[in-house]
């Protein structure tokens, strides 16, 4: 059955890991974020790589009226419909503090954005009863921490919304997969202090390929996050508020 992938925040380290991934794989692409100009480079990249056809789209999660041309071309394609969400936004927490009119705007572009477009897809992919939706959400979703609570919200009801997707779609033959990256190398996590075993996005991007082919419902990656987070989530509250973790 040919696979088609597409692919939301296309443009981050990540994305564009899996989506070279999906391309040697022979699936077709659709790849969807702000920056056109970075994308059309990345889907001539895909093809050159082995994938059939690769597309740049425009996508704005805080713009669900743009969400409806996508929605076309996956309807008009034979085969499996599957879509991976790198979608998010991460602003200085001090930032938001500041001006809570950012909250608004992380949580577009990490929840509700996101959230809405599988909504959205959701049904189609039911009425073929295949098909796998791939969500990024963060380690930082596990624990509200003093550094990134905001984005850390995001990320917690992103995972709420995909665990409660998971239990829907399975009933249809749709795989849901939630990814929890710790550290990895990308323009978001670029300059910040503290951070250590940083993982590459063509890692992150050929274990979570791995993943869906074992059918795994959620990955911590690299893998010792799951364990540093059952830590984490394990420490008292009457201890953990007096930490800067």
């Amino acid at each position: 059955m040919q696979q088609n992938w597409i692919i939301l925040g296309a443009s981050s380290s990540m994305a564009r890991a899996f989506a070279r991934k999906a391309a040697t794989e022979g699936c077709n692409l659709l790849l969807a974020g702000r920056d056109l100009t970075d994308l059309r480079q990345s889907a001539k990249d895909c093809v050159l790589r082995g994938a059939p056809s690769a597309k740049a789209v425009k996508f704005d999660a805080r713009l669900p009226a743009g969400f409806a041309p996508i929605l076309e071309t996956a309807s008009n394609w034979d085969g499996a419909i599957n879509v991976a969400v790198f979608v998010s936004s991460m602003p200085e927490q001090a930032d938001v503090d500041a001006d809570p009119s950012i909250l608004d705007l992380t949580i577009q572009d990490g929840f509700t954005g996101p959230t809405r477009f599988l909504h959205m897809i959701a049904p189609m992919m039911e009425d073929r009863g295949c098909g796998t939706i791939v969500g990024i959400g963060s380690v930082a979703g596990d624990r509200g921490r003093v550094g990134n609570y905001v984005y850390g919200a995001t990320k917690a009801g992103f995972a709420t919304y995909l665990s409660g997707l998971r239990n829907r779609l399975a009933r249809k033959g749709v795989h849901v997969l939630t990814v929890k990256p710790g550290f990895v190398d990308t323009t978001m996590t670029w300059g910040l202090d503290g951070l250590f075993l940083v993982a590459a996005p063509a890692d992150v991007a050929d274990a979570i390929w791995r993943a869906i082919a074992k059918q795994r419902n959620e990955i911590y990656l690299p893998f010792f996050w799951r364990y540093i987070m059952l830590i984490i989530r394990h420490i008292p509250e009457m201890i953990f508020k007096k930490l800067s973790i």
